[in-house]
């Protein structure tokens, strides 16, 4: 199920998918991963995720907006320019968590 940049986890509940779903269905998309695992690091502009992750603009874009409407990200603006950041800390808690269950089970890590 493809989610909307408007409000991913909020639509998905809205449509009667459980939050947990919801929330697990945000995070299904390495791209979003990705741009997860580089905002931990601390806040970036759309300009700096294009550049280190090698995505298109539009790209980021729509992920981001995604992640916003999930309420994991968010953004301040400093004059013309919008800097990302991580809105909650504890989804790195989450995801490393993950990245134990599948080294246990055998599987391969989460890419970064």
């Amino acid at each position: 199920m493809a989610m909307d940049g408007a409000g991913c986890v909020t639509a998905a509940i809205a449509a009667g998918v459980s939050p947990a779903v919801a929330l697990f269905r945000s995070l299904g998309d390495e791209t979003r991963l990705r741009i997860v695992a580089r905002l931990a690091a601390g806040e970036a502009r759309v300009v700096d995720l294009t550049g280190e992750l090698g995505l298109a603009q539009s790209t980021v874009s729509k992920h981001l907006a995604c992640l916003r409407g999930c309420g994991l990200v968010d953004y301040r603006t400093e004059g013309r320019q919008s800097f990302y950041a991580l809105t909650r800390p504890e989804l790195m808690d989450l995801l490393r968590a993950a990245e134990g269950v599948l080294a246990a089970t055998g599987a391969p890590a989460l890419r970064r």
